[in-house]
Order: C-alpha cells, then sequence, then structure tokens
C-alpha cells in the first residue's frame, strides 16, 4: 500500500509541475490531474477489499477455546 501513495505523491508533484509550465487549462494539465485522480481511486478500491476483522474476531483467532469464542448449534 505504501507503493500506491509514494506514486500518488510523485504524480501530485508531476500534476503541480505540469500545470504550472502549461497553464492550468491545458490538456497536458489535466491529463496529470487524470492520473492522480486515477491512483488514489485505486488505492481506495485497495483499502476497501482489504477485510477488516474487530478485536473479538481477533482474539478468538488466536484463543479458539475461549468461552468468549464458543459457538452453539440450536
Amino acid at each position: 500500500m505504501s507503493n500506491i501513495n509514494e506514486q500518488i505523491e510523485q504524480e501530485l508533484s508531476n500534476a503541480r509541475e505540469v500545470c504550472s509550465v502549461e497553464g492550468s487549462t491545458s490538456g497536458d494539465c489535466a491529463a496529470a490531474w487524470d492520473a492522480v485522480e486515477e491512483l488514489q481511486a485505486e488505492a481506495a478500491h485497495q483499502r476497501q477489499k482489504q477485510p477488516t476483522q474487530t478485536s473479538l474476531e481477533k482474539y478468538c483467532d488466536d484463543n479458539p477455546d475461549a468461552v468468549e469464542c464458543r459457538v452453539y448449534d440450536d
């Protein structure tokens, strides 16, 4: 995940530089900001994919025989 964050930072820097040189209404400026948006969307998508466990789930993974982790079938 840190790799994509580094890429976002690089693209942000690049977009700022391109826009300051070529102007904020140029096609290259718009394309540079599109690249930033695509990377940010991918980073959000990757964060969303990662399952998050509650503290109880983590505890039960480590201690499956604990009273709190027992599952009863009706």
